[in-house]
């Protein structure tokens, strides 16, 4: 796919808004076990409110969710899943061993990718199309359609045979009781 373009703004030193950054997405995560499986992150933040002014902290990403209180802006592309079933579980698992080890994984539930983690996101899907699978139900989503997501259990399953991309805004929660 396309790689993902990251357009930054700021104040130039004339003290006049301007594009500070403009090039691909300087962080792109993979599994060498899931082919195709891209996670871009573009944009993370520590608090809310966030000061207009914080600089690139993307670098340090390495969690399925943002720090305490932040933000986490990411793009992931979903290939295809495999029909066989040991496949897509294997790439599940490596999937959140790899680039999501804090996610509370629940490969035996419904679909070997579902996860809980404490947030709230906004998944919007950009292209292709994927099922948002829950624990009872599931919904196909197309470019234009958005998920929130309120700390629930879930997965994503592409079944279309073409790549699925998805934009997700991931808000750092609380969940009663912990």
């Amino acid at each position: 796919m396309k790689p993902v373009r990251r357009i930054v703004t700021g104040i130039n030193a004339a003290g006049k808004s301007a594009v500070i950054e403009d090039g691909p997405a300087v962080k792109i995560r993979s599994v060498p076990e899931r082919p195709g499986y891209h996670a871009a992150e573009l944009w993370v933040t520590h608090a809310s409110p966030v000061p207009v002014d914080d600089p690139d902290r993307v670098a340090g990403v390495s969690t399925v969710g943002p720090p305490a209180g932040g933000t986490l802006l990411r793009i992931v592309d979903f290939p295809p899943e495999s029909e066989d079933p040991t496949e897509r579980e294997k790439a599940q698992r490596a999937t959140f061993s790899t680039l999501y080890p804090d996610a509370e994984h629940r490969p035996a539930d419904v679909h070997p990718g579902m996860h809980l983690t404490d947030t709230v996101d906004y998944a919007i899907v950009l292209s292709g199309e994927i099922y948002a699978v829950l624990e009872e139900g599931e919904v196909l989503m197309r470019p234009g359609d958005v998920l929130i997501q309120r700390g629930t259990s879930h997965s994503w399953a592409n079944r279309s045979g073409e790549p699925c991309r998805i934009a997700f805004v991931l808000i750092d929660g609380r969940r009663a009781g912990r």
